[in-house]
């Protein structure tokens, strides 16, 4: 299965292979084959990055699942935000371009803001890109009344950010919720008390892997203001 975002740059690709190929057939040479190669080889590539594999996990009410593929390469606790509270727990996933870029919702509940936040284009394994690059950031408001936030962060690559979600919706955790093209990170903000299951240096797969647990439950307070403009694609 391919991400529908993926599905013009392949058809594209493929159309220009082709025509080198039949140029390569009708005029002969060397130049136009090893174009027709190059180009196919660069549709192919194309199409294993915007891949969109099927994705299953056990789900409970305490439940967090990654919301990418990728490495863990920060968890930081005691970050204060301003939607998520003063005592709360980063875990930061960077994607590899051979990593599946397709991201999903952590937790079922409701979205509470979309805000597309710009910025700089860092390298995506470093901790500053949390705060300075392009991102789009979606504040959550989990079914046990816990807030949450996860952040689709560009990279030095990665130029486009999609982002499928509207404030109000109603989503379930694993559900697709967008893609970062070409190397990326997603961080998510958990409340302090999160019990975490997994360590920096681990390989997570989106809407599979668990990376934690919410920890009782808690009264929903009404969403905070938010400043921002919403990200629409």
């Amino acid at each position: 299965m391919m991400a529908r975002e993926g599905i013009p740059f392949v058809l594209v690709g493929l159309a220009l292979t082709l025509v080198l190929l039949w140029g390569a057939l009708a005029l002969g040479g060397l130049l136009l084959p090893v174009l027709c190669l190059l180009l196919g080889l660069l549709t192919l590539g194309t199409a294993f990055f915007f891949r969109d594999p099927e994705r299953t996990f056990t789900e409970q009410a305490d439940t967090i699942v990654s919301p990418a593929d990728g490495r863990v390469v920060a968890i930081t606790r005691s970050e204060h935000h301003p939607f998520a509270g003063d005592d709360t727990v980063r875990i930061s996933i960077f994607l590899s371009i051979l990593d599946v870029h397709v991201n999903r919702v952590p937790v079922s509940g409701t979205v509470a803001y979309v805000k597309y936040n710009p910025g700089r284009f860092v390298a995506a394994y470093k901790d500053k890109a949390s705060e300075v690059n392009e991102q789009t950031e979606i504040g959550m408001t989990a079914h046990s009344g816990h807030r949450l936030v996860f952040k689709q962060i560009a990279g030095v690559i990665a130029r486009r950010i999609v982002c499928r979600l509207s404030q109000g919706d109603s989503v379930a955790a694993g559900q697709r919720c967008g893609l970062i093209r070409f190397g990326s990170r997603t961080d998510l903000i958990l409340p302090g008390k999160t019990r975490v299951e997994v360590r920096t240096g681990d390989h997570v797969l989106g809407g599979s892997t668990v990376l934690g647990r919410l920890v009782g439950r808690v009264e929903a307070a009404g969403v905070l203001p938010v400043t921002g403009s919403e990200n629409v694609d």
